[in-house]
């Protein structure tokens, strides 16, 4: 896997922090220095920090477990969109939906309501509906797209979390803390890094700072993803073969049992013959 490269992200603007005034205490160990009131982030340490959270988003992936992505600034709203979609991935980019994690069994219910519009539409159940209340349903059917369309595909809990900006989507953190989901998040100097399991620091705000550090993370992913089809096929190639194999042998495990058969009846004859001349040599004396 690549390494990530500290002039792309000196390039991107990855180390501009917040305000020195609106810094948080637990982010000192990142910052590197001051400069006109602005804290600067030490890019060496964010791009080990990349690199350790990219190999850990490579294992998850590799193992055929989902992730996901949370971004509801508009300034990263597209861009987490196009990269989770490449590596077909669920995402948030609209408001986090309360108890998404906590309550999923309600969230899978309001994603099934949608699948059920789609399908009484398409049969022609709503055919005979008024105006009105067609109008009502494609209403909420459009909300629900808009909420929960990118989350379709989760059938499940996610294995893991990547957060932009801790601090805005701090419901979404909490809710993963609670049922013990790591949380990898692109950090701020005015963010708490202490709830975060694979701290990023870097500036949250800046598309180009976002992106940069999207494109190391989704490559991984993609890694990972592509390694685990490789398994898959070598797995079914082998037990092809596996199979193969045993269709030859069978032949040849049965001749050697019938071989194994014949063999105690040609050594049986000739001890039952011997029998009787044991049982004279008492009687010739």
């Amino acid at each position: 896997m690549a390494r990530t490269n500290f002039d792309q992200l000196l390039q991107a603007g990855c180390h501009f922090g917040h305000l020195k005034r609106k810094w948080n205490p637990a982010m000192a160990p990142y910052i590197y220095t001051e400069r006109n009131g602005i804290h600067i982030i030490d890019l060496h340490k964010t791009a080990a920090k990349i690199d350790e959270a990219a190999d850990a988003l490579k294992q998850i992936a590799k193992s055929g477990k989902k992730i996901l992505f949370v971004a509801t600034k508009k300034q990263t709203k597209e861009v987490i969109a196009e990269k989770a979609t490449s590596i077909n991935m669920p995402y948030v980019i609209e408001r986090w939906p309360g108890g998404m994690l906590t309550n999923f069994p309600t969230i899978r219910k309001a994603v099934k309501k949608m699948a059920n519009i789609d399908k009484l539409m398409q049969d022609g159940t709503y055919a005979n509906l008024s105006k009105r209340e067609l109008l009502q349903i494609t209403r909420q059917r459009a909300k629900l797209e808009k909420n929960l369309g990118s989350i379709a595909d989760l059938t499940r809990l996610p294995s893991a979390l990547f957060v932009v900006d801790v601090l805005k989507e701090q419901i979404a953190v909490r809710e993963a803390n609670r049922l013990g989901i790591p949380v990898f998040g692109i950090v701020d100097t005015n963010s708490d890094p202490n709830n975060i399991d694979f701290v990023i620091p870097a500036n949250d705000d800046a598309k180009d700072s976002v992106e940069v550090i999207l494109n190391a993370c989704c490559t991984a992913i993609a890694e990972g993803i592509e390694e685990r089809k490789a398994e898959k096929a070598d797995e079914k190639a082998a037990d092809a073969q596996a199979e193969v194999d045993a269709d030859e042998v069978k032949p040849k495990r049965a001749a050697r049992k019938a071989r194994k058969d014949a063999e105690p009846k040609a050594e049986e004859a000739p001890a039952a013959e011997a029998a009787p001349a044991e049982e004279e040599a008492p009687a010739a004396e």
